[in-house]
């Protein structure tokens, strides 16, 4: 009867162990047309124009793109003469820095976003504290563990150097009196707004990921078969399914620009970070926000403001982050508290208590092999910027005078 029994269990050790190897190499099963539905949602293809932004007349203009991106790699928009904005948002990693919280003159207080298809977003920061991408810019020049500056030092570079100063007029009209205090504000505005046309210019390519779909789309198996492995395929079948992603990360950019609480542990010797409920404070108080006086949209209709939410449920929860090339750009989370994407995983996998706040994720219960799919299936959404070679570094021809440019290439 033992022995019996004893072959009867080997009998059964092998059968799911078979099954468990027939699974990982048997064809995965066709979508249906619900999840070709969401495929579709998250396809590059489906992304929308780039919304106006009323706020900001010169938003689309190729010229102001072409001064704020001189601005953007322009080091003495700092007190020290050595920090730009490419210092933290590099372009070769994906306009992100690899470091757990920003280095400029100091260190800032998240890790640093890519503002890669950013301008999509109504929110910037990772509380969500500016509404516009034009007012963010202007933070960082203020900011002592940035640029570590001040408004009226930015405004007189511009002042200083005769073709930032016509780049400036062409665009905006005469440079008014700097020593007017009341004119510098809109200066600085004008700066901001400058570096945001440049901004709008980088947007995310097309991915393997977006092949695939198209593949799927049109019930080409054969082609869908050659772009993704059987565990790529299955990992996405998770992302949209069982592993519940798409519940933030939801749309073409893989994020719904929604504020959560995940239950990231705190930065080690931090307090836990309140995010969103004290960002939605600062970005109502902004005298550059929506509805301050340094809108270019004469009848500003700041829907986003005016609705936005508040309230104790927003404590502790964070901007959902694209997951768009996320190659070459860890540590992750809001202060990098993650080194790996294997870490980030397990960590929605068991869905910790959060330190402050309410957690939304609810463990998972995925197996180790099934983690490994969402992994490898996060891999195939890198791809190239969409954004021309030229915007992906300082300009070839610089608007600064020929003294200028050597001070800048010492």
């Amino acid at each position: 009867m033992k022995r019996a029994f004893s072959i009867a269990a080997a009998i059964a050790v092998v059968a799911a162990a078979t099954y468990g190897w027939q699974t990982r190499i048997a064809a995965p099963a066709p979508w249906t047309d619900d999840e070709l539905a969401i495929l579709q949602s998250l396809w590059i293809g489906s992304l929308p124009p780039l919304p106006a932004n009323p706020s900001n007349a010169v938003a689309d203009n190729a010229e102001a793109a072409r001064f704020g991106q001189q601005l953007f790699f322009d080091t003495r928009l700092s007190s020290n003469g050595g920090i730009a904005c490419a210092t933290c948002h590099q372009p070769e990693r994906r306009f992100t820095d690899s470091l757990p919280k920003g280095q400029a003159i100091g260190t800032s207080k998240r890790n640093t976003r890519s503002i890669v298809g950013v301008a999509y977003s109504p929110w910037l920061y990772w509380d969500g504290r500016r509404d516009s991408l034009w007012s963010q810019a202007l933070s960082p020049l203020e900011d002592p563990n940035e640029h570590g500056g001040d408004r009226e030092q930015v405004v007189a570079v511009i002042a200083a150097d005769d073709n930032y100063r016509a780049a400036y007029e062409s665009l905006f009209g005469t440079l008014p009196d700097i020593q007017d205090g009341g004119a510098v504000n809109g200066i600085f505005a004008n700066i901001g707004k400058a570096i945001a046309a440049y901004e709008r210019l980088l947007m995310p390519g097309s991915s393997r990921f977006d092949a695939y779909v198209e593949s799927a789309m049109r019930g080409d198996e054969g082609e869908a078969s050659l772009l993704f492995s059987n565990d790529e395929t299955r990992g996405l079948r998770l992302f949209i399914g069982k592993a519940n992603c798409t519940q933030c990360h939801n749309g073409p950019l893989f994020t719904n620009h929604e504020f959560h609480n995940t239950g990231v542990l705190s930065f080690p010797g931090e307090t836990p970070d309140k995010g969103r409920v004290q960002g939605v404070r600062e970005v109502l108080a902004d005298p550059f926000n929506c509805r301050g006086p340094y809108s270019d949209d004469p009848a500003p209709a700041c829907a986003e403001l005016e609705y936005a939410r508040t309230g104790p449920e927003l404590i502790g929860t964070m901007r959902t982050p694209s997951l768009r090339n996320l190659h070459n750009t860890a540590p992750f989370m809001h202060k990098g508290q993650l080194g790996t994407l294997a870490e980030v995983l397990e960590h929605y996998n068991e869905a910790p208590l959060a330190m402050i706040g309410h957690n939304e994720a609810k463990p998972l219960g995925l197996s180790r092999h099934q983690l490994g799919q969402l992994e490898v299936f996060l891999d195939t959404l890198a791809a190239p910027l969409a954004a021309a070679e030229e915007w992906l570094g300082p300009p070839a021809t610089r608007f600064d005078t020929d003294d200028n440019q050597d001070q800048q290439d010492d």
